[in-house]
């Protein structure tokens, strides 16, 4: 039984009700959260002007042992340059600048003498760029002050802060949301798996999990098994051996501009995770923010049902 796909007369004040709890969080919540990751992001940059030396020194040796710390050096150019515009003035394997960045390492298959020519010509254009606007002691020999220091810090963490404030205001609202149905769903005598628990399929009843990895097999040639991640998954108390658990989707948008954007996601997440485990599986999805009816459409035409976070209790249509 559908439980807001079907019912498109509801969806207008559903819409206006959603944005309204998304504003009141962000409002109340979103600068506390971007201010304690600010804090947290100065520290990074005042590690990254330590090790190198006030930037005065980008030695391979430095970007080799600290390779997360290239954002940061990106802000301390003016203009600051882009991760792409980095890559095109260094002449820099793209492999290596999106590694160093997302999982903080060095990709592997790479000679010591093609790294560390790479990391050569990295330390070449940060320098050259160097903001000394905010980076005032390169403009001497002196070395800076403890206020120089610190006044530089936050405005590079402030850089750095403003090209990432959409994660950092959409992780939080996540962690929220999970929170939200952890209550819904400890109030009703359900239980957390503990980490390592049971298979995805192998839940027991009355148990929950979250950001848990689910094994898919790809249908495309060759065909292959890979793990998609899915925000929380279920298992009703009635489950009987061989059931699935529900499998719940968290999202949250602060405009209607990007979810139209991201609405193919959830379809391709759901025809995944259905060819593989069959038509009985249940997919959801746990709204929060913009979400119009053009969004709405798109998803119930795709089979797909969600559930409003104003409207936590809808769970129980469900079977929960």
């Amino acid at each position: 039984m559908a439980i807001n796909r079907d019912k498109p007369d509801l969806w207008k004040d559903d819409v206006a009700r959603s944005v309204d709890l998304y504003n009141e969080w962000f409002m109340t919540f979103a600068p506390k959260a971007f201010r304690e990751t600010r804090l947290k992001v100065t520290k990074d940059v005042e590690a990254t002007l330590r090790a190198t030396q006030n930037l005065r020194k980008i030695k391979p040796d430095i970007l080799r042992a600290n390779p997360s710390a290239l954002p940061t050096l990106r802000m301390c150019t003016c203009p600051p340059l882009a991760r792409d515009r980095l890559i095109g003035l260094a002449k820099l394997s793209k492999n290596l600048v999106e590694r160093m960045e997302k999982d903080g390492k060095v990709p592997p298959g790479l000679t010591d003498g093609r790294i560390s020519a790479e990391f050569a010509r990295i330390g070449a254009i940060i320098q050259k760029f160097a903001d000394r606007d905010i980076l005032t002691w390169l403009e001497s020999v002196a070395a800076p002050t403890s206020e120089q220091l610190r006044r530089a810090s936050t405005i590079v963490a402030d850089r750095l802060c403003g090209a990432t404030a959409d994660p950092i205001i959409r992780n939080e609202q996540e962690a929220r949301q999970l929170k939200t149905i952890a209550a819904w769903l400890n109030a009703r005598g359900y239980k957390r798996r503990p980490v390592g628990g049971a298979k995805f399929n192998a839940m027991a009843p009355g148990t929950y999990a979250f950001r848990i990895n689910v094994p898919v097999t790809l249908t495309r040639k060759p065909a292959k098994t890979v793990n998609i991640p899915v925000d929380a998954a279920i298992m009703l108390k009635s489950a009987r051996p061989g059931d699935l658990p529900v499998c719940v989707e968290a999202k949250s948008a602060g405009d209607f501009t990007n979810v139209n954007k991201r609405r193919k996601e959830e379809a391709q997440k759901m025809n995944q995770l259905k060819s593989t485990y069959g038509g009985k599986l249940i997919y959801v999805l746990f709204l929060c923010g913009y979400f119009d009816s053009g969004y709405l459409g798109y998803e119930a035409a795709e089979g797909i049902d969600w559930i409003w976070e104003h409207r936590v209790d809808d769970f129980a249509g469900l079977g929960l």
